[in-house]
């Protein structure tokens, strides 16, 4: 094994990396990246990878943006830091609530900044509490997410999440969090079942969740467009329009957790608008600054916000908040992002491009470690499975997902293993010559991963 740079062992020492085996950590150090331009970045000892996973879902204009530098700048000049606490203002986040209420795919009375989007998925469930309280409801506070869902590491958003490493030795998740099943119709559609057969029975098999628990004690049902951190899981077909009809029947609230999908990842505006939903308020965060500035928000119907009113009257002040709500900088940061998404047609670009994309990805289901590809738009992965033909996944302990996750990067291209799926999200800007590219890097890693899966006699049952 190469000895690790002075860099790695100062790393070792000194810092905590979230999503890591931090045993595994300290023999192999970490890749310390340098600088970044347009959908490449550099690291340490000069190397390029293209950047195939936006960071975290997130640089969707891709690094070095002089325009998004140069709008941090000027802020920065201008007002670096005021708050929005005790009726305190300030144009960049009046303007950016204005643009979002404008564009937001439901009806949109306020907007609610945060920092993340772990934040306005925690933010949710208190108003939703408190909005309950406020009208009468006190048992209506149940939310419902689903298995493999992504919706942060909070407490409250790590409850929704719906992932056993994030409840694990945490005590999560915290009362009134209930999952209902996921619907990935390649791990489990029963056999026979055609695909709306399988939407129907996770529609049929929420509403049952929400009469076994008692309509009058769920008060929200949160999803993600296409399942992200989960595995890039996209809903079948009807999916979301059973759901819908459900959640309107029993007066549950539906928020939209765009974080991921939001800003033209899924050849739409919204990941909203392209699977069907109808949610009463979305969480966004990450490409609302191109992840430059750390910024979310929350939009607030306006009966959530008239409870709110009321509360304010009876209590004296709206006890929610952080020293970074709206943020001066972070908000003139997504003005300019937003006025570069709609210049520059970043949905017409997602659209082009996603047909190649698509392709690309598909294609990798010829190969025979992968079981399974699944997409829209510019977001996409591919499973891998030790058998194509019964779907049978590898032992967990084989790491076979990190194994190509680790010669994904040796090839200069930067993915995410999602346990044994590997998951593409590259910036919104990636070129088609750079799709192919990506793509050409990924099979020859997933190429040397079947060498090492038949080496190493990883297929045995």
């Amino acid at each position: 094994m190469k000895p690790l740079s002075n860099v790695a062992v100062r790393d070792i020492e000194t810092v905590i990396h979230p999503y890591t085996n931090l045993a595994a950590h300290r023999d192999t150090g970490p890749l310390v990246l340098e600088r970044g331009e347009g959908v490449r970045v550099w690291d340490s000892e000069g190397r390029d990878y293209i950047e195939g996973l936006a960071g975290l879902w997130c640089t969707s204009l891709g690094y070095s943006n002089k325009e998004l530098v140069e709008a941090a700048t000027k802020q920065l000049e201008k007002l670096p830091y005021t708050h929005l606490f005790g009726s305190k203002s300030h144009d960049p986040a009046i303007e950016l609530s204005e643009k979002l209420k404008e564009l937001a795919p439901c009806e949109a009375s306020k907007v609610l900044f945060t920092c993340s989007g772990s934040e306005a998925n925690d933010t949710q469930v208190k108003l939703l509490w408190y909005y309950n309280n406020a009208i009468g409801r006190p048992k209506k506070k149940k939310i419902i997410s689903r298995i493999k869902g992504y919706h942060g590491v909070t407490v409250a958003s790590g409850s929704l999440t719906g992932l056993p490493p994030v409840h694990m030795d945490f005590d999560l998740p915290i009362a009134n969090i209930r999952h209902t099943e996921c619907p990935h119709y390649y791990r489990f559609g029963e056999a026979g079942e055609s695909e709306e057969d399988f939407a129907t029975r996770m529609a049929n098999s929420l509403e049952q969740m929400i009469l076994d628990e008692g309509p009058d004690t769920v008060a929200a049902f949160i999803a993600e467009p296409i399942m992200g951190a989960g595995g890039v899981i996209v809903p079948p077909e009807t999916y979301f329009e059973k759901v819908n009809a459900i959640l309107q029947k029993y007066d549950i609230y539906f928020i939209a957790d765009e974080v991921i999908c939001g800003f033209g990842r899924t050849g739409n505006y919204w990941g909203t608008e392209t699977l069907g939903m109808q949610p009463d308020s979305i969480s966004v965060a990450k490409a609302i600054t191109s992840a430059y500035i750390p910024l979310g928000a929350v939009t607030i119907p306006e009966d959530v916000y008239q409870a709110m009113l009321d509360e304010s009257k009876k209590i004296g002040t709206f006890g929610h908040g952080y020293t970074y709500t709206g943020h001066p900088v972070g908000a003139a940061v997504a003005l300019k992002v937003l006025e570069i998404y709609e210049r520059d047609n970043i949905v017409g670009h997602v659209q082009n491009i996603a047909e190649t994309f698509q392709k690309r990805l598909h294609k990798l289901g010829d190969h025979p470690l992968v079981g399974e590809t699944r997409g829209k738009g510019l977001i996409g992965a591919a499973e891998m499975v030790a058998d194509k033909q019964t779907k049978r996944a590898f032992d967990p302990k084989h790491g076979v997902g990190a194994k190509l996750n680790s010669l994904c990067q040796a090839n200069g291209v930067v993915l995410r293993n999602l346990v044994d799926a590997i998951a593409f999200c590259p910036p919104l800007i990636i070129t088609e010559d750079e799709v192919n590219e990506m793509f050409d890097r990924a099979e020859r890693a997933i190429q040397q991963t079947e060498e090492w899966v038949t080496k190493e006699g990883l297929r045995a049952a």
